[in-house]
């Protein structure tokens, strides 16, 4: 068990929440704690900073978008449910690095991360993000890739 578990999410998350809440949750302690991270990039951030009409200045400014976006939210809720405690984080620029400077600064005993699917050459490596966090956590690493999809 651990004491705190980050969770690193990004916008393609929306269709296995249920799954990184859950491992998230079955891994840390009773009183321990999650930090939710979301990391943009510049681009998306600016974009979406004007879209809401909020500040994209300030260290606060990312957490405050973190917080407002869907999959944070919907993993935040989800853990709510599990009566764990759950704080969210944003970043913006490179994402695996932003999840291992959290993860260190957040004393992370264990990181969570999703991804996708991969050909059968792509198997061969994870993504770039996935791939760095793996190789270069100081703690463990769960990995949830994503569900097949089901053709009728």
């Amino acid at each position: 068990m651990s004491e705190t578990v980050l969770i690193a999410v990004s916008n393609t998350d929306e269709r296995r929440l249920d799954r990184l809440a859950g491992a998230a949750s079955d891994a840390v302690d009773a009183d321990g704690r999650v930090v939710v991270l979301h990391v943009f990039g510049a681009e998306r951030y600016d974009e979406l900073t004007e879209q809401l009409n909020l500040p994209s200045e300030g260290e606060a400014a990312p957490d405050d978008l973190a917080r407002r976006h869907g999959v944070a939210s919907g993993i935040t809720e989800r853990l709510a449910d599990d009566e764990v405690e759950v704080s969210v984080r944003g970043a913006v620029g490179d994402e695996a690095e932003a999840i291992l400077e959290l993860a260190e600064s957040v004393g992370a005993d264990q990181i969570v991360i999703g991804g996708r699917r991969r050909s059968p050459s792509g198997k061969a490596i994870f993504g770039s993000t996935a791939q760095t966090v793996l190789l270069e956590a100081d703690c463990p690493v769960t990995f949830v890739k994503a569900h097949a999809k089901t053709t009728a």
